[in-house]
């Protein structure tokens, strides 16, 4: 996820203080993309000096001052061509668990372990998203949805590739000693 562009969207409906779209932001994607304060105001200060914000004005209540940003024309601009690409698949062929499994065969040890413990780290994580979507909100629902459809996919790969050590191990080392 792109933070200047989603601190863009974020600005769309109205002006609002750093304060405010870091909290914002927090409860729409912070809970699986946390951001820091001290991030969003280094993004906020590149955005104003592309142009893509602009400063409405600067308060101060009851503590720091808090300045006001809005979208500008500019902004808007890069915000309606960001929404409009399509975001690029991303291969997986080179995850870590990817290259833990080949390292750790390559080098004579045992990789089952690895697939395995990658395994109860995705279904405690499944169980945890599972029960968050009890009486959820529909977007709270499809957020746990989509990172639960590529869990399932991880599962199927992790079988996929346990079931295949052996080979795999062969074709790594030359002596199917990987196991």
């Amino acid at each position: 996820m792109s933070l200047p562009q989603t601190l863009l969207g974020l600005l769309e409906r109205e002006p609002r203080h750093g304060y405010d779209l870091k909290r914002e932001y927090d409860a729409h994607f912070g809970e699986r993309r946390p951001v820091k304060s001290a991030q969003v105001y280094a993004t906020l200060g590149r955005l104003l000096r592309d142009g893509e914000i602009l400063v409405l004005g600067t308060e101060r209540v009851d503590g720091p001052d808090r300045t006001s940003y809005a979208l500008s024309a500019e902004g808007v601009t890069q915000l309606e061509r960001w929404l409009a690409e399509p975001e690029p698949a991303t291969p997986y062929l080179q995850s870590a668990v990817y290259v833990k499994v080949v390292l750790a065969l390559r080098s004579g040890r045992p990789a089952e372990h690895i697939l395995d413990a990658q395994r109860q780290a995705h279904l405690t994580l499944m169980r945890e998203l599972t029960a968050r979507k009890r009486g959820a909100d529909l977007a709270t629902t499809l957020a746990c949805d989509f990172t639960l459809f590529h869990l399932e996919a991880d599962l199927r790969w992790l079988e996929h590739t346990a079931a295949r050590l052996d080979r795999l191990a062969t074709e790594l080392t030359g002596n199917g000693g990987g196991r």
